[in-house]
């Protein structure tokens, strides 16, 4: 297919920062995913590739300024992200992601969805009072969560935040492990702790947990009693058994909101337990005013290597499922 130059005209000369600067590592990355050549000419790109391509990048190079308007940057997974909407043909959508801070972090920053998914997320915990969020790690499962708890918190919707997770790890059992109960307890909550740190701050937190109003507990603790006016969290619920999911939905009371989240892939469980996040997914399925969020590795936000161990462990699954 014969090549053809456009013109795209620079909105934003810190498109160029971005793209020329750092040793010019994002226009190689645009240039070796797209195949294009790209060089500057006074307030203008030129662009040398296909003409189906050059069409892609200009929707690409449009929504990149459009996140350094929004953002004032442009980060290597928001870069990433796009370029992977951009061949999904779901590069229409990315503008109305930044529009959505869920509230503001100890240091001013604001939290917001980052993908598609976890907008779509966002959007079912505002308009249900259980939402499962199940996916692999590095999605913003249990963080945006906790943000959305934090907002509610803040604007009074609820009187408390209750955080938990069961004590299984790998196979480890806590009555081995150094320490008083509450040291054996600790490293399973750490994850829930580092969140909590940095949104409200740690002397913010220490505040709230004295007045009672931040709680955070082993699942175990929540047997036996009613949970009303707060936002709860249930995060690694794939170690949950089916008896202790039921026994934590049937805790909610009047006033309060659940969050489960969790991996199915990743359960801990002994030999022969099956994990109650994957038995209520199949059960609730039908159940009116609760919604489950099922992420995929084009969620997460960590490092790039991330997204593809995962693709290549999930292949490695349904080569070993179809034998």
């Amino acid at each position: 297919m014969s090549k053809k130059t456009i013109e795209y005209s620079i909105e934003n000369n810190q498109l160029i920062e971005v793209l020329y600067g750092n040793l010019e590592k994002n226009l190689k990355k645009l240039e070796d995913e797209f195949d294009v050549k790209m060089s500057i000419k006074e307030n203008s790109l030129l662009i040398t590739g296909e003409e189906t391509i050059l069409e892609v990048l200009n929707l690409v190079l449009f929504e990149i300024e459009n996140t350094i308007n929004t953002e004032k940057e442009l980060t290597n997974q928001r870069l990433d992200y796009i370029i992977e909407m951009s061949k999904k043909g779901k590069l229409y959508n990315m503008d109305k992601i930044l529009d959505k801070t869920i509230c503001m972090n100890a240091k001013g920053k604001a939290i917001k969805p980052k993908t598609l998914g976890q907008k779509m997320y966002i959007e079912k915990i505002y308009n249900n009072d259980i939402v499962f969020g199940i996916g692999p790690a590095g999605t913003g499962k249990t963080y945006l969560a906790m943000a959305t708890a934090v907002k509610a918190f803040r604007n009074n919707e609820v009187d408390r935040i209750i955080l938990t997770r069961p004590a299984v790890e790998a196979g480890e059992n806590l009555g081995f492990l150094p320490g008083d109960l509450q040291e054996k307890i600790d490293p399973y909550l750490r994850p829930l702790y580092d969140a909590l740190f940095d949104i409200f701050g740690y002397e913010n937190y220490l505040k709230l947990v004295d007045r009672g109003l931040i709680e955070v507990a082993p699942l175990a603790y929540m047997r036996g009693r009613t949970l009303e006016n707060a936002y709860i969290i249930l995060d690694e619920a794939q170690n949950t058994t089916n008896e202790q999911m039921k026994m934590f939905l049937t805790r909610l009371g009047y006033g309060s909101k659940a969050i489960i989240t969790g991996d199915i892939t990743q359960v801990d469980l002994p030999r022969g337990k099956s994990s109650g996040l994957a038995q209520a997914s199949k059960i609730l399925k039908n159940v009116k005013g609760l919604d489950f969020m099922y992420f995929t590795s084009s969620d997460i936000v960590r490092h790039p290597l991330v997204q593809r161990i995962i693709d290549a462990y999930e292949d490695y699954d349904e080569k070993k499922e179809s034998k």
